[in-house]
């Protein structure tokens, strides 16, 4: 898929009294998201509904954060971190994402993620930290040229 830069350049602001809530299957298909993902991520709580999570993946962030996300939360453990996010429409946001285990009489049967709004120097911080990630593992990286 073609995109236009310029697409990747609009950020939707989570608002501060807002929490993004979602659940997985174990595979990672969406089997709840509450209002504020739809409104956030720009999609229909339909178009979410069965899909992989990754959906909402933004191609700034690198292979390796989601690998270790797996990681922890098939070692049983919660992970916590900060992601960008990919609307539909190709604009992007920034959570703090709280990611765990929902047990049910000791047995693993979903994931469950809740998601909340960071401060704009946290945004910079991931990014510059993000891109240097996908530097050092070559993944693409790209440049916005200003004129």
């Amino acid at each position: 898929m073609q995109y236009n830069e310029s697409e990747f350049l609009i950020e939707t602001e989570v608002p501060h009294d807002e929490v993004i809530t979602s659940r997985t299957d174990l595979e990672g298909n969406i089997t709840y998201a509450n209002e504020t993902f739809c409104e956030i991520s720009g999609y229909t709580l339909g178009e979410l509904l069965g899909k992989p999570h990754n959906i909402v993946r933004h191609p700034d962030m690198p292979k390796s954060v989601y690998k270790e996300l797996w990681e922890t939360i098939k070692n049983g453990n919660q992970w916590i971190g900060v992601i960008k996010n990919l609307r539909k429409d190709k604009g992007f946001y920034w959570v703090r994402a709280i990611v765990s285990g929902v047990y049910k009489e000791g047995k693993l049967v979903e994931y469950k993620s809740l998601r909340s709004p960071i401060e704009y120097h946290e945004k910079l911080e991931h990014q510059k930290l993000y891109d240097t990630i996908r530097s050092k593992n070559g993944e693409k990286v790209r440049k916005i040229i200003y004129e």
